[in-house]
C-alpha cells in the first residue's frame, strides 16, 4: 500500500468561508437553481390555453417542452468547460441575466416560432445555475460534507418541476399563460441580484491565469482546447461515469432513470388524473403536483445526511472512503421503493381503486426516494473527478436531460396505446435494472477507474481520484489521501 498526503493548504481551501456563508452560497445556488427546472413543467398546467392562443394543438404545444428539455442537455457542454477557465460568479451572472431576458421574450411572443426559440433559448441560459452550483459545492466543501449540502441544493432543481405545475395552474385560472412567464422574468431578475450580490467567486484556480505570456495565437488555441464541448463527451470513456448515465442493453443510468421517472410521471397528471377524478379546472389537477413536490422538500432533510453516513460508514469499514461507498446509499431506494410506488401509482390509475389518497401518497414516497438518491449520484460525480468537477456533472446533465426529453414525449402517446398501468411497469423494471448498474459501480467501480486511467504510481492515483481520510475525522478528509495501487 501507498499512502499519498495532499499539500497540507487542501484543508484551508475548505475554509475560506464561514459556514453561515457556505449557507448562504448554498441557498442562492438552490434558488438559481430552482429556475430552468420550473420552467420545464410550468408550461403542463397552460397547454390547452397556450395551444389555442397560437391556434394549434396541445401536441405541439407538448414538443415544446421536449425541446426545452433537449436544450437543457445541449448547454452544460458549453457552460462546464468555460466555468473552469473562468470560473464560476460571471458564468451565473451572466446566465441569470440571459435567462430573464429569454422569459421575458417567452412572455411577450407573438407567434408559435417566437415561442419555440424563446423557450429553447431560456433551456439553455437555465442549466448553467445547475451545472455551475454543483461545481460551487464541491469548491467549498469538503467530501464528507458535500452530500448534505447537494442535498439542499437539489432540493431547488427537483421542487421546481412539482411545483411549477401548481402555480401555473392558479395563474391560467385566473389570468393569461402569459403572466407565467413574466413571474418567471422576475424570479431570473431576482437571480441576477442575488448574484451579483452575494455570490463570491469560489473556484480554486482559473484556467485563464495560465494564459498569461502566451501569444494571441496560443491563447486561442489554449482556450478552444479547454472549452471545446468535445470534452464533456470525452468523459464516457470512465465506465464508472458511462453505468450512471447511460442505458446500453441491460445496463442503465441512475440519475437519468430517475429523472425519465420523475418527467413520465409529471407530465401526464391533467391528462390522467382529470379523467380519473372528474376534475375540470387546471388548478385542481395543479394540486397533485404538490405531493412529489412536498417529497422532495422533506427528502431534503434527510438524503444527503444518509449519503454522507454511509460515506463515513464504510470509511470506518476499510480505513480509506473509495467515491464508489457512496452509490450504496441509493441501491434500495432506486431498486425497492421507487419502482414499487411506481407500480402502486400506475396500476391504481389504471385499476380506479384507491381513491384520491393512493395516487397522493405514493407520490409523496418517490418525491422522498428520489432525494435519498440524486444527492449521492450527484456528489459522485465531484468525487470521482474533482479536479474536472463542472465538466463531470455537465455530463450527467447532458444525459439526464435528453432521458427527461424522451420521457415527455413518449409518455402521453404510450399511455394512450398501453395505458398507465403498463407504461408504470415498464419504468419500474427500468429502474430495477439501473439498481443493478449502480450496484456494479459501488463494487468494481474503482477497478474500472484504475484500468481506465492506467494507474501505475501513487502520484497518478492522487491526481486522478484516489482521495480519503485514514480516519472518520471530516478535517483530515481533504488533507490525507490514502489509496491502494496496485504493484
Amino acid at each position: 500500500m501507498y499512502t499519498v498526503s495532499a499539500p497540507q493548504t487542501d484543508d484551508f481551501i475548505y475554509d475560506r468561508l464561514s459556514p453561515a456563508r457556505k449557507r448562504l452560497i448554498t441557498g442562492i445556488l438552490a434558488f438559481c437553481g430552482f429556475l430552468a427546472p420550473v420552467s420545464s413543467t410550468t408550461v403542463l398546467s397552460a397547454i390547452p390555453e397556450v395551444a389555442s392562443t397560437f391556434n394549434t394543438t396541445g401536441s405541439i404545444i407538448d414538443v415544446s417542452n421536449a425541446i426545452y428539455l433537449v436544450f437543457m442537455g445541449i448547454s452544460p457542454c458549453f457552460w462546464a468547460p468555460i466555468s473552469q477557465v473562468y470560473g464560476r460568479r460571471w458564468m451565473c451572472l451572466s446566465s441569470a441575466v440571459l435567462f430573464f431576458a429569454c422569459s421575458l421574450g417567452t412572455a411577450l411572443s407573438p407567434n408559435i416560432a417566437a415561442f419555440f426559440v424563446f423557450r429553447a433559448l431560456t433551456a439553455f441560459q437555465g442549466t448553467c445555475f445547475m451545472i455551475v452550483g454543483v461545481a460551487c459545492l464541491g469548491d467549498i466543501y469538503r467530501p464528507t460534507e458535500r452530500a448534505t449540502a447537494m442535498g439542499w441544493f437539489l432540493s431547488g432543481t427537483l421542487v421546481g418541476p412539482a411545483v411549477g405545475p401548481f402555480v401555473a395552474g392558479v395563474i391560467v385560472t385566473f389570468r393569461s399563460w402569459r403572466v407565467i412567464f413574466y413571474l418567471q422574468a422576475a424570479l431570473g431578475g431576482f437571480a441576477t441580484i442575488m448574484v451579483f450580490f452575494f455570490l463570491p467567486e469560489t473556484i480554486h484556480h482559473k484556467r485563464s491565469d495560465e494564459l498569461e505570456g502566451l501569444t494571441r495565437g496560443q491563447k486561442v488555441r489554449r482556450i478552444w482546447e479547454w472549452t471545446n464541448p468535445l470534452r464533456i463527451i470525452k468523459l464516457f470513456k470512465y465506465p464508472n461515469l458511462v453505468s450512471l448515465r447511460l442505458t446500453v442493453c441491460c445496463k442503465s443510468a441512475g440519475s437519468s432513470a430517475l429523472i425519465w421517472n420523475m418527467y413520465s410521471l409529471l407530465t401526464p397528471i391533467r391528462y390522467i388524473i382529470n379523467p380519473r377524478f372528474a376534475l375540470t379546472s387546471p388548478i385542481q389537477s395543479g394540486l397533485f403536483y404538490l405531493a412529489p413536490g412536498c417529497g422532495y422538500i422533506v427528502g431534503t432533510f434527510f438524503g444527503g445526511r444518509w449519503g454522507d453516513h454511509t460515506v463515513k460508514k464504510w470509511i470506518a469499514i476499510r480505513g480509506v472512503r473509495i467515491p464508489e461507498d457512496r452509490l450504496r446509499s441509493t441501491i434500495p431506494f432506486i431498486g425497492v421503493i421507487i419502482p414499487g410506488c411506481m407500480l402502486v401509482y400506475g396500476w391504481s390509475i389504471d385499476k380506479k381503486v384507491g381513491g384520491t389518497a393512493l395516487p397522493i401518497i405514493v407520490m409523496f414516497l418517490q418525491g422522498v426516494a428520489q432525494l435519498f438518491c440524486f444527492p449521492s449520484l450527484n456528489t459522485y460525480c465531484i468525487d470521482v473527478l474533482p479536479s474536472r468537477s463542472a465538466e463531470v456533472a455537465a455530463g450527467k446533465y447532458m444525459v439526464q436531460y435528453f432521458f427527461a426529453a424522451a420521457g415527455t414525449a413518449v409518455v402521453l402517446p404510450a399511455v394512450d396505446k398501453i395505458g398507465v398501468g403498463w407504461f408504470s411497469t415498464i419504468t419500474a423494471i427500468f429502474l430495477v435494472l439501473v439498481a443493478v448498474a449502480v450496484y456494479c459501480t459501488a463494487v468494481w467501480g474503482k477497478s474500472w477507474r484504475d484500468r481506465i486511467d492506467g494507474v501505475n504510481s501513487p502520484e497518478k492515483a492522487a491526481d486522478l481520484h484516489c482521495v480519503g481520510p485514514v480516519e472518520v475525522d471530516e478535517k483530515k478528509a481533504a488533507t490525507q489521501i490514502p489509496c491502494e495501487i496496485p504493484p
